[in-house]
């Protein structure tokens, strides 16, 4: 693991708690600190394995009840309008989601409301289930481990940022057909993405989980 500028695989001793494989190419590396602002990378692919940064976590955790807020708002008010021929019609992320509710769309609906909402929501409350209580100096609540485990299974599969860039494709599509007015909850969808992004730039999951074990351990 590369500390600052340093690297080392790890030496098989008789402790192995302190073994770290790569994710990418399993090479395994000897766990040492790293200050704030380095960065722990893989020997082999370089792979950034860790990078500590100062009070991270309780930024995750104001990034996390932002983005949550935001969802919650993506979710409650007006995402677009549609106006043509005098006819205007105005849709929600809800009303999207009912669309298909109907025979054979229904297991569309059903994706669409698990991987736009329900995954998202899930994995924000497990990580602020997780660090919450670290962020401000407690020991982990029972099952943070589990939570944090949820957390990180569920990053692939939350889709939200996927939806914001598929209606932005559609939105060029049919501006030139109809007046479309873009509502609040698309902005906060906007926004939710970034918060997202920003909040995956400061969780380092090696840290995370290193931290989880100190702290657990009496």
């Amino acid at each position: 693991m590369e500390n600052a500028a340093t690297t080392h695989k790890a030496d098989f001793g008789p402790d192995l708690n302190d073994l770290v494989a790569c994710p990418v190419c399993d090479t395994l590396h000897r766990f040492s600190a790293i200050p704030s602002g380095g960065r722990g990378r893989c020997v082999r692919c370089h792979h950034t394995l860790a990078a500590p940064r100062q009070n991270a976590m309780t930024r995750i955790v104001m990034l996390a009840i932002t983005a949550t807020i935001l969802m919650i708002s993506a979710i409650s008010f007006p995402f677009l309008t549609i106006e043509t021929h005098g006819l205007r019609q105005q849709a929600s992320v809800i009303d999207t989601i009912l669309a298909y509710s109907d025979g054979l769309m229904v297991p569309l609906s059903l994706a669409m409301a698990a991987l736009i909402v329900v995954l998202p929501l899930t994995r924000l409350f497990a990580i602020l289930y997780t660090i919450a209580p670290m962020a401000i100096g407690h020991r982990p609540i029972r099952g943070a481990a589990q939570a944090f485990r949820i957390a990180e299974y569920l990053r692939p599969w939350a889709m939200a940022e996927v939806f914001i860039v598929g209606v932005a494709v559609a939105l060029v599509k049919v501006g030139g057909l109809a007046t479309l007015t873009i509502g609040p909850a698309f902005w906060a969808f906007a926004a939710l993405v970034l918060i997202t992004v920003v909040n995956d730039t400061y969780m380092s999951s090696l840290i995370i989980w290193k931290t989880l074990e100190a702290r657990v351990t009496p």
